[in-house]
């Protein structure tokens, strides 16, 4: 069993990173830069900015974040937004989600120009994700395709579960591994015997926010085990979806959590952030 180190692989990103901000500086006088909003006092959500900013200042990427109240109006946050995709020094807009119940998230993100969606959420980028052409994917399943590179796993051929169909992961996941020629299954809620599907799966992924959800029983031998979940349990201990003591035993390459997906979610969102700098026209 390999274990897929995406801590490691996102500190050799960030370090190519660096090198790339500086050299677009030099060349272009371009200094890349993200801007974050960030709405309520959701704790988690503040720690992923904290996370974010420190990681664009550890490249040398301007970022700014945008604290608001959960009193905040939606015209408030457009108004913010349409100031952002104005403003020429700025290359990326990332909202942070979950967003509070009054305020009409897709309207938000679609307000977003798709030159600066870093996020990928955009209905635009999503569409030409789909159609396998050059976009901004998001940054959780475009990392997962990084891990799978850095470690030579070609999913050409391969039988792939995706177990979730969230906008923000699964869907994209999906499209990106379809892009990839995998043959693609996809799980949800409503899914009926989830293990049927999991158990022929080649390259098994897993996001849905459920600690400990696929057992070993469930994994085929041998089978690449990405997942994608973070949780937290009453103990204070993270754990991913898969219950990875015992299904490591049985895979050839897993993902440990925390350190597997997670940084290279921060890694991709510095990797869009230089690639829309780099399109942007002085």
């Amino acid at each position: 069993m390999v274990l897929l180190d995406g801590k490691g692989l996102s500190q050799k990103i960030k370090e190519r990173i660096k090198r790339e901000v500086v050299e677009l500086k030099e060349s272009r006088g371009i200094i890349p830069g993200l801007a974050v909003i960030i709405v309520g006092d959701d704790r988690a959500s503040h720690t992923y900015v904290k996370m974010k900013e420190r990681a664009c200042e550890e490249v040398g990427i301007y970022s700014i974040v945008h604290k608001m109240p959960s009193s905040i109006s939606q015209h408030e946050i457009e108004e913010t937004i349409t100031l952002m995709n104005r403003n020429p020094n700025i290359d990326g807009i990332l909202v942070q989600l979950p967003l509070p119940d009054h305020i009409d998230a897709t309207r938000i993100l679609e307000l977003i120009d798709p030159a600066k969606d870093v996020d990928g959420f955009h209905p635009y980028n999503f569409g030409r994700l789909v159609q396998g052409l050059d976009t901004f994917a998001p940054c959780t399943p475009l990392g997962v395709m990084e891990l799978l590179k850095e470690y030579r796993i070609d999913p050409k051929g391969l039988n792939a579960c995706v177990v979730g169909a969230s906008n923000i992961v699964g869907k994209p996941m999906a499209a990106l591994l379809l892009n990839a020629f995998a043959t693609v299954d996809i799980c949800h809620i409503y899914t009926k015997d989830l293990q049927s599907h999991t158990e022929r799966a080649d390259l098994l992924v897993v996001g849905v926010g459920k600690p400990h959800l696929i057992r070993e029983e469930m994994v085929k031998e041998g089978a690449i085990v990405i997942d994608i979940g973070i949780n937290k349990l009453d103990d204070g201990r993270l754990v991913g979806d898969v219950d990875f003591e015992r299904v490591s035993r049985k895979a050839s390459y897993i993902t440990p959590v925390p350190g597997g997906v997670g940084p290279m979610t921060i890694a991709m969102l510095l990797s869009n952030t230089m690639k829309a700098a780099r399109q942007r026209k002085v």
